[in-house]
């Protein structure tokens, strides 16, 4: 990458991604410039990235979520910013444990054939392998993260801040273990928090039952959708003010098959308008029953084992899974009378997010978090001038309506990849002891072997630090002070539960400041029919296959333009294969400028005295006007629109129009309008490609390492984003480029319309409406003969219509082609009736806006005064439209 590359080095004709993107990525790394400058003295820009599992390669959602950050990385890089963007991945437990418990029973052996130590070892090896795959996909994407700086979740430094955070809130009353309902995976055998469980609607039943009462005198009727728990009833429950049931409350009924007798209690947690107005409380196995058991002090019987295997308490289906015990136990209820009615019942169950078993409510000693003292400090904090500014706003809605009506948190899983709980036990005196390090001693007995929890924390836990604990906390590292807070977290709308809660809450808690500026949420990568990307659909979609086939930047570019904040998208190889004819475009337009560099040119920029034309004008104009546009847009995290300003730019307006309009200075006989032609295509090739750098990386660097505006050894990367300036405007050379364009695109329509081929010679007459737009036209008069290719040309304001001549009105002028023997009178008019009717449509529009209030009002002044404009254009056209059909009706 340093030789000296001079003009004569064409570039290749075809552009080739495989052969550049390697050879790139590589040198970027070995240049670091991924690396944060430190510089002090500029303004700083941090993210840390969402860290993916290391349970597999990344998805589209992955893609779309990386280019978003990579995006925003470069630009700042390039404005100056001393940029962070730090990289690292997460160990997720539960996720990774199954995966490799997974390949395990593929060899016939499960964890505790291994024990612990060997288990987790089993897990690093899987670990790294994962992120060497992780890395291999990132260099693919073409991330520019600083490697120096990347974490993972359980690194040591990470663990000593896991631990400061679970002892301090320990010691703080936050953190508590108790005996509760959670909710609970049998294939992985541990606890879940509410938000790892999906819901599903399944067709199900509800089993109406009759419970007898002890005196005889009867039976209360009960319904359940999981009838093996009723095995572990200990009450039936009623509305206190239910007449049916005020003389039974104190009363007790008989357990079916059991014969256990269980109280009837009153309770205004029961619905007496719903089913029977009783209900059933098993408190060990729903979380609702748990309370009302509280409340009354009724008994909590587990009836099944962690496995979901009925345990002894569960008499002759002991040893039965749950599910076969429910058939069996149904149909005994049945033989006995007792269930009298099955009936159809579509309910929601609970499923656990990554083994997808069925989740059981089940009572079980764990950690947990308090949360609401943490989530009033949240919401107390949204509401202050600081807030965290969520990215579309909405979603501010979302995340308060959540943590407003928050739980505790179970925090502790039973699995063994994870940290470690620092919990200690004595089992000589029951002290527990929760610590930095393992205490040598029980602080209460001096008993000297203590038994640290075997448990390990939620993923999230430790993932709810990542934005502090990544960059040194709790010691008050040079990173902590320079990088933190973070500017921007970008994440998808399907973990503000998950993560981003948990990063508000735990960096208020402990660093007083909010973890990041900006969540920019965006939606999810869906298949061209709209679906959710899956496994089970088999319509997922591997970003390396993309890449492979088309480029990273194609890949890219299509994913960004079709960005929404918030929305999803749908992935659509059409767009990808149209990015790839983008890059191709830019390829072949910057050969063009390369093979008219001659070996004499010198690249000199801009000069003050340089003698430029319209077109150089214009172009330089519309360059500076695409860099406003394109930083204002990507200031709000709009990227669909500033991609879309950046290929519209050099696709339309440098590619089909500059650079044939560069064509006669570069073949025409004056050096000096050829030099500066020369100039202004290299500077303005090489400012669209830093705006567009952040989009296509690959494309952009090997195309600007060929320019001769390029610094010796210098990347694109450290180049200056382009900014709106001043000096560039020139609305006067818009306004008359756009006129000689506008004459030359209706002068080409008119001959496709008319099937007059382009290289056959016609009369073109021009009627400005004034001597000003006459004058621009005859100083624009090379142009129109370039590409009108007109046999004779009349310009003027004097002119007359001739007979038989097809017409077209431009802004400011008339057009007249006389096409004698060509052209069909009637189809004329007709043409001209069909333009007059869209004048008519433009102008009611622009009318109705006018005359809308609302508008008015809110729109500023420049906006109202540029309709006004346009609508006194359109009607302007229209009348001469309409005169020369009268015209042609004779």
């Amino acid at each position: 990458m340093e030789e000296n590359i001079t003009p004569e080095n064409n570039i290749p004709k075809v552009y080739e991604p495989k052969e550049v993107e390697t050879k790139l990525y590589q040198w970027w790394i070995e240049s670091e410039l991924f690396k944060a400058s430190g510089d002090q003295t500029a303004p700083k820009y941090s993210i840390v990235i969402p860290p993916p599992n290391v349970t597999g390669n990344l998805h589209m959602g992955h893609a779309l979520n990386l280019s978003i950050q990579d995006a925003l990385v470069r630009r700042k890089r390039m404005q100056g910013f001393d940029t962070l963007w730090l990289p690292g991945t997460d160990h997720a437990g539960i996720a990774t444990q199954a995966k490799v418990e997974g390949q395990l029973r593929e060899q016939g052996i499960s964890r505790y054939d291994l024990g612990r130590e060997k288990f987790l070892e089993k897990v690093w090896e899987w670990k790294e392998f994962s992120q060497d795959t992780i890395h291999a996909q990132w260099s693919k994407l073409g991330i520019s993260v600083d490697y120096s700086r990347e974490r993972f979740t359980l690194d040591e430094g990470l663990s000593q801040a896991v631990r400061t955070v679970f002892v301090k809130l320990y010691e703080k009353g936050l953190i508590y273990r108790g005996k509760r309902i959670i909710n609970w995976d049998p294939a992985q055998r541990t606890a879940l928090s509410d938000i790892e469980v999906i819901y599903k609607d399944v067709q199900g039943a509800l089993y109406h039952m009759r419970y007898p009462l002890e005196d005889g005198t009867g039976s209360i009727t009960v319904a359940t959708t999981r009838p093996e728990t009723m095995l572990g009833d200990t009450a039936v429950a009623v509305h206190p003010e239910d007449d049916r049931y005020k003389d039974m409350v104190g009363k007790n009924v008989v357990l079916p098959i059991t014969g256990r007798l269980i109280p009837i209690v009153a309770d205004e947690y029961v619905d007496k308008e719903f089913g029977s107005g009783a209900v059933k409380i098993t408190p060990a196995h729903d979380p609702n029953d748990f309370e009302v058991g509280a409340r009354h002090n009724l008994e909590q019987i587990v009836v099944m084992d962690e496995s979901g295997v009925m345990n002894s308490e569960a008499g002759p289906y002991a040893g039965l899974d749950r599910f076969d015990a429910r058939k069996k136990l149904v149909k005994d209820l049945q033989d006995a009378g007792v269930l009298f009615q099955i009936e159809e019942h579509l309910h929601s169950v609970g499923h656990s997010e990554r083994s997808g078993a069925v989740v059981e409510p089940y009572l079980s000693t764990q950690w947990f978090v308090a949360m609401q003292p943490l989530a009033d400090q949240a919401i107390e904090f949204q509401k202050t001038d600081n807030a965290v500014n969520f990215v579309p706003e909405r979603f501010e809605r979302t995340y308060l309506q959540w943590i407003e009506n928050i739980r505790d948190w179970c925090i502790s899983r039973q699995l063994w990849w994870g940290h470690r709980i620092p919990a200690w036990y004595c089992d000589s005196c029951g002290e527990v002891h929760v610590a930095m390090e393992d205490p040598s001693a029980c602080s209460k007995c001096g008993h000297g072997e203590l038994r640290q929890d075997d448990d390990v924390l939620d993923t999230w836990f430790s993932s709810g630090l990542w934005p502090f604990s990544t960059m040194g906390w709790p010691e008050q590292t040079e990173d902590l002070k320079r990088y933190y807070p973070t500017d921007v977290l970008v994440t998808a709308y399907d973990i503000i539960f998950f993560w981003v809660a948990r990063m508000i809450f735990t960096a208020l808690e402990f660093t007083e400041e909010k973890p990041f500026a900006d969540v920019l949420i965006h939606g999810l990568v869906r298949d061209a029919e709209g679906r959710k990307m899956s496994k089970s659909l088999g319509n997922g979609i591997d970003p390396l296959e993309v890449i492979e086939k088309y480029g990273t930047d194609a890949l890219r570019f299509m994913l960004l333009t079709g960005v929404s904040p918030g929305h999803d998208q749908r992935f659509n190889w059409e767009k990808v294969e149209s990015a790839r004819n983008f890059a191709n475009k830019i390829w072949n337009a910057s050969r063009f400028v390369m093979m008219n560099l001659d070996e004499s040119f010198t690249y000199a920029g801009l000069t003050a005295d340089a003698k430029l034309g319209t077109a150089d004008k214009w172009i330089l104009h519309r360059l500076n006007e695409t860099a406003k546009m394109v930083n204002d847009r990507l200031e709000t995290y709009d990227f669909g629109a500033a991609g879309t300003a950046v290929y519209e730019f050099l696709w339309n307006e440098y590619c089909d129009w500059y650079i044939e309009l560069a064509k006669m200075p570069l073949n025409g006989d004056d050096a000096e309008a050829k030099r500066t032609t020369q100039n202004v295509l290299v500077y303005v090739l090489d400012q669209a490609l830093r705006l567009l750098h952040p989009f296509m990386p690959f494309l952009t660097e090997e195309i600007w390492q060929h320019l001769p505006s390029r610094p010796e050894g210098a990347s694109i990367m450290t180049a200056q984003y382009p900014a709106y300036t001043k000096d560039l405007a020139d609305a006067t050379a818009e306004g008359e480029m756009e006129l000689l364009m506008e004459i030359i695109r209706s002068v080409r329509n008119t001959r496709a319309e008319m099937n007059v081929p382009p290289s056959r010679k016609v009369n073109l007459l021009i009627k400005a409406n004034d001597d000003a737009t006459a004058d621009i036209l005859q100083r624009g008069e090379s142009y129109i003969r370039r590409f009108c290719n007109p046999e004779e040309l009349t310009i003027g304001t004097d002119v007359t219509a001739p007979e038989k001549a097809v017409s077209n009105v431009v802004t400011g002028a008339e057009l007249f082609l006389p096409l004698a023997g060509l052209i069909d009178i009637d189809a004329e008019i007709a043409r001209l009736e069909k333009e007059a009717k869209k004048l008519d449509g433009e102008v009611e529009r622009i009318e109705k806006k006018l005359n809308n209030q609302g508008f008015v009002a809110k729109a500023p002044a420049d906006v109202i005064e540029a309709e006004k404009a346009k609508l006194v254009d359109y009607a302007e056209k229209r009348e001469k439209v309409r005169a020369r059909i009268a015209e042609l009706r004779g």
